[in-house]
């Protein structure tokens, strides 16, 4: 699909929800609007796409009270500010959003703070079946980056560009546009992606070569990965059917990051067939690695242990691997960085760790 045609698409969609409300009006009824419930508790497995998705439990937006009516208020002054947006070919950042709506003449369609702000965007983007690039929403940048084998073309304000994402880069890789939807790929070597959670790990594998020696392309997540970079992570899965692999702290919380890589998020599980890849491959830090390889650590906090218990409970996490790491976790009671794999050396993790077990996943 086009550029254009998704532009035309998204305000068509627009308009018909704002029709929605009008004709709610004037047949008599109460305005509304009906979402799915996002919580962990209403998200299934839907084996023909294999990701995570909203089930049937919704809930409704009505004007029957004031509270109710101020969203739908803001909903439809945010309407009318992404129907222009895109008239006029132009975007903006979430949170220039959340400040203009300090400009609407109606004090009542002012967004409290950002996050209500996030929400009205991603409530849009459930109700009209599209995605907020194609509104020419933006987040800040997250500064992702890929490294490795793989040359693209980009689409740019001043026209298409070509680029090797090693011979044309710096050591700090290339930059993850907003909407990776705009980038070709032309040509590439990769035999497997691999996923890093941290820069200091990220800068370790290139500083040792390890995207030139085994023909990889390392993506730096940088923590929680961004919408843009868990999108271009599918595309690279999909369209060059390579194998991703996701390279995590040992922690919970890196647990939900590769989580989002491959089930996708409970706040967008609207877009997990757009976002998710299903098949990519966890490769540590398992807590199988602390007790294997002696790792340096730290002791699980409250919130960490209250975390795994929560995975438990999971569905996205209901799998023997996954079920048998975190209860080693919560018997060992430790958390291991990344680079504690320094503790043995430098290079071990691009010599052993790493080679050792992307061998044992049948990935080289």
């Amino acid at each position: 699909m086009s550029k254009r045609t998704e532009e035309a698409r998204a305000r068509e969609q627009l308009i018909d929800l704002a029709e929605e409300f009008y004709d709610q009006f004037a047949g008599g009824q109460i305005p509304e609007m009906t979402l799915p419930t996002r919580t962990k508790s209403n998200i299934e497995y839907d084996k023909d796409s294999g990701v995570w998705v909203y089930g049937d439990r919704t809930s409704t937006r009505s004007a029957n009270s004031v509270r109710g009516a101020r969203k739908l208020l803001k909903a439809v002054y945010t309407i009318e500010f992404l129907d222009q947006q895109l008239a006029e070919d132009r975007s903006s950042t979430l949170r220039e959003l959340y400040y203009l709506s300090e400009s609407w003449d109606n004090t009542e369609a002012h967004f409290s703070d950002q996050d209500e702000s996030n929400q009205m965007i991603e409530d849009l983007e459930i109700v009209s079946d599209v995605t907020r690039e194609d509104f020419h929403m933006r987040p800040e940048e997250s500064g992702a980056t890929l490294m490795g084998p793989l040359e693209i073309r980009e689409q740019t304000r001043r026209g298409e560009r070509e680029i090797h994402c090693q011979e044309d880069v710096g050591e700090g890789g290339y930059q993850i546009p907003n909407n990776p939807d705009t980038i070709e790929f032309l040509d590439n070597d990769i035999d497997f992606v691999l996923c890093v959670e941290t820069g200091g790990m990220r800068d370790r594998l290139i500083e040792n070569g390890f995207d030139e020696e085994y023909n990889c392309l390392v993506v730096h997540l940088k923590g929680q990965p961004a919408r843009a970079t868990r999108r271009i992570i599918k595309r690279l899965h999909d369209e060059l059917e390579l194998p991703v692999t996701v390279f995590c702290d040992g922690d919970p919380w890196s647990y939900r990051i590769y989580g989002s890589v491959a089930y996708g998020s409970i706040k967008s599980a609207h877009l997990s067939e757009y976002l998710a890849t299903p098949e990519a491959e966890y490769i540590g830090i398992q807590p199988q690695d602390i007790v294997d390889y002696d790792l340096p650590t730290d002791p699980l906090a409250d919130s960490d242990i209250n975390a795994l218990e929560s995975e438990l409970t999971d569905p996205r996490y209901q799998t023997d691997y996954w079920e048998e790491q975190i209860e080693l976790q919560l018997d060992i009671g430790k958390k291991a960085e990344q680079q504690a794999l320094a503790a043995r050396g430098l290079d071990f993790v691009t010599e052993t760790y790493l080679p050792e077990r992307l061998d044992a996943m049948d990935v080289i």
